[in-house]
């Protein structure tokens, strides 16, 4: 069995400058582990320069292969340019996982389970840019085991006390769904059961679990860094790095303490590099790395892949009463207050369980290819609220978190090419998530399970294998070529998660082009007759320019609509999206740059065309108040980002480029 070493739980899971130091204590009179620029394999270096305790020393050395190699500390006796323009240090590992969500944990668990297992060790790290595991995460969330279950079977337990070693690490309880209801809300506040017989059976919560997914991955965390694995909390990837051969291999970290006007502050630290053999990619739904990797080796075209859609997820937890709480409760809704007809477009639906001990998590997922500009997701969720068989489970009650997230919505026929030179993409990065189960973390733990086995095997195969490894030899080979696993693509296409994707791959595009009744009729049909053999495929629907229809190019100019008109909120039960913003725990290092940044190739859309011809739509879809306009001038606060990545998505022209601020910035998420 394997060994798994509980950890002390602490708010910030590992410290890349603490491990970095430590590292380079142990490399003071060494050549192994150096810093690398950006590109590497250029040019062979002529000198490898070493730590010295008062400034930077250069050492004339050879270096095996054509790897670009710099190690320098900084020191006043050293005459350097612009801190900005100093090489950075690195830190070499087998394999780089960007992202500490469950796809994450679960790659970077697994790879240090095989490693015990079979005898030769791999070094693995994982990059959080929320300021511990979980911050960040935010789901529904009814769970379905059955991936983590595996995750964990070659635990002592088999896996089988994952919900009481839960409940001991983070007090968190994993409730067992004991009811499941799914409605259909009038305005008039009626509402009508339909029968769980007639609905599809991925709808069904039998032996799935009502959860926290950020108390989840933290328990996790602790189980992969038990295992050896070193995850660094509150740093933020903001590069791709490549090889000569173009091949990923690796990312830095953000440069830190720089202030709003582009200088360094007394604060300022140099990003680090984190070099892997292989980087997995598991940052969730529109990751900023991610979607470079996807653009850079055009992985959408290269799998013939549609346009991916989204959907803005908007969540409280809520406190109620015990004599309010029905333990194991399950509700879904459609209709009120997204759909008022058989015909409306506008997708989406809502949630809300009952977890131990009195918790309420409900929400609102709306589909952001919504075509009213005038439509505000948050007050569309505040109104929510107000139907009686929602108002009945929350009253009495107090709301103790806020918080939202984009998701994938695009399903089987968005996902893009897997793998690329150097690494992969996993969980929610990819678009495992399957809209019509409204869940997506067993798909996310079985990509990282089924990515992990697959590097794995290529990283240890083959004639003198493990003296290449990093955790052998502490460094990569300058000579080794950027490898592509494609295994993980192969395995992932013969495994359930493709099966469960493929059974309702048209099932969103049968909402759009027929509305909520003929998306509902489509659905059944496909759930309980063709369970996704039908032959043909529903296309993606052209924009006005001819491509394929983005949620950005779904909204139609706000002369078609009329303004919508929220009722106050009551502060009771609804709230005001400020008030709400502070139950995120959201912050920000003020005095840095914007890391929503205006395209500069779109600079003139906000006022010219968002605001003139749209109404200014960022103004209502931001669940985070960021963006508004005052005397038309557009006004970006960057502060109150929660990093649900709805901006990137739904912008006119999508003219905002979402980049990472300072790590640790962002929500502060315990309970979602």
């Amino acid at each position: 069995m394997l060994r798994y070493v509980k950890v002390a739980k602490r708010s910030n899971i590992g410290s890349l400058s603490t491990s970095f130091s430590s590292y380079c204590d142990s490399q003071v009179a060494t050549t192994s582990r150096v810093s690398s620029p950006r590109v590497y394999g250029s040019t062979p270096p002529s000198s490898t320069a070493y730590n010295h305790p008062r400034c930077l020393v250069a050492h004339t050395t050879s270096v095996p292969g054509n790897l670009q190699v710099h190690r320098r500390s900084f020191s006043s006796l050293c005459d350097d340019d612009s801190p900005l323009n100093q090489p950075r240090e690195s830190m070499p590992y087998d394999v780089v996982i960007v992202g500490g969500g469950p796809a994450g944990l679960a790659a970077s668990i697994r790879l240090k389970q095989l490693s015990q297992q079979k005898g030769i060790d791999l070094s693995v790290c994982v990059l959080e840019k929320g300021s511990e595991i979980g911050a960040h995460v935010l789901s529904g969330n009814v769970f379905d085991p059955k991936a983590l279950k595996e995750l964990l079977s070659l635990n002592d337990d088999g896996g089988e006390n994952w919900t009481k070693d839960l409940l001991e690490s983070q007090d968190s309880h994993a409730t067992p769904v004991t009811e499941d209801a799914f409605l259909v809300l009038t305005e008039s506040g009626g509402s009508y059961q339909i029968p769980n017989v007639f609905l599809p059976s991925q709808l069904h919560n039998d032996g799935n679990y009502i959860i926290s997914l950020s108390k989840l991955t933290r328990y996790l965390g602790e189980m992969a860094e038990g295992l050896g694995v070193e995850i660094f909390a509150g740093f933020a990837a903001d590069e791709v790095l490549y090889n000569t051969d173009e091949g990923v291999r690796g990312v830095t970290t953000k440069d830190v303490g720089i202030g709003k006007d582009g200088e360094c502050k007394d604060t300022f630290e140099r990003g680090v590099e984190l070099l892997g053999r292989q980087t997995l990619f598991a940052e969730g739904a529109r990751g900023s790395c991610s979607e470079t990797i996807i653009s850079k080796f055009n992985l959408r075209e290269q799998s013939g892949a549609s346009v991916q859609h989204y959907g803005l997820g908007i969540k409280e937890v809520w406190e109620i009463p015990e004599e309010k709480f029905k333990k194991g409760f399950v509700q879904h809704t459609l209709g009120y207050p997204l759909q008022s007809s058989v015909m409306d477009k506008t997708y989406g639906g809502s949630f809300l369980y009952h977890q131990e001990p009195n918790l309420v998590l409900c929400g609102l997922v709306v589909g952001l290819d919504y075509e009213n500009p005038y439509i505000n997701p948050y007050q569309e969720f505040q109104r929510w609220k107000t139907h009686p068989a929602i108002k009945s489970h929350l009253e009495g009650g107090t709301c103790v978190q806020y918080g939202a997230r984009v998701l994938n919505e695009g399903g089987y026929h968005s996902l893009p090419k897997l793998t690329f030179p150097g690494g992969m993409l996993l969980g929610c990065s990819a678009g495992f998530l399957n809209a019509v189960k409204i869940k997506g973390s067993h798909c996310a733990i079985q990509s990282g399970i089924i990515a992990a086995e697959s590097v794995y095997d290529s990283l240890t195969s083959g004639e003198g294998a493990e003296e290449k490894t990093v955790a052998s030899k502490g460094e990569i080979d300058a000579s080794e070529p950027s490898l592509e696993v494609t295994k993980y693509a192969e395995s992932m296409e013969k495994s359930w998660v493709y099966d469960e994707l493929k059974e309702v791959r048209n099932c969103h595009e049968a909402f759009s082009k027929w509305g909520v009744g003929g998306g509902l009729i489509y659905t059944g049909i496909a759930a309980h007759i063709s369970k996704g053999k039908e032959p043909w495929t529903l296309p993606t629907p052209a924009g006005s320019d001819g491509g394929l229809k983005t949620d950005s190019k779904a909204t139609k100019p706000a002369k078609e609509f009329q303004p919508i008109k929220y009722p106050a909120p009551d502060g009771i039960l609804t709230f005001d999206l400020l008030t709400n913003l502070q139950r995120s725990g959201t912050y920000h290092e003020d005095d840095q740059p914007s890391h929503l940044r205006i395209k500069p190739d779109v600079a003139s859309v906000p006022e010219s065309i968002s605001l003139q011809v749209y109404a200014a739509p960022e103004s209502r879809f931001c669940p985070a108040g960021v963006y508004e306009y005052v005397d038309e001038k557009l006004v970006i606060n960057a502060q109150n980002c929660i990093h649900c990545k709805c901006c990137s998505i739904k912008m006119p022209h999508e003219y905002i480029n979402w980049t990472v601020p300072e790590g640790g910035g962002g929500p502060q998420y315990q309970v979602m």
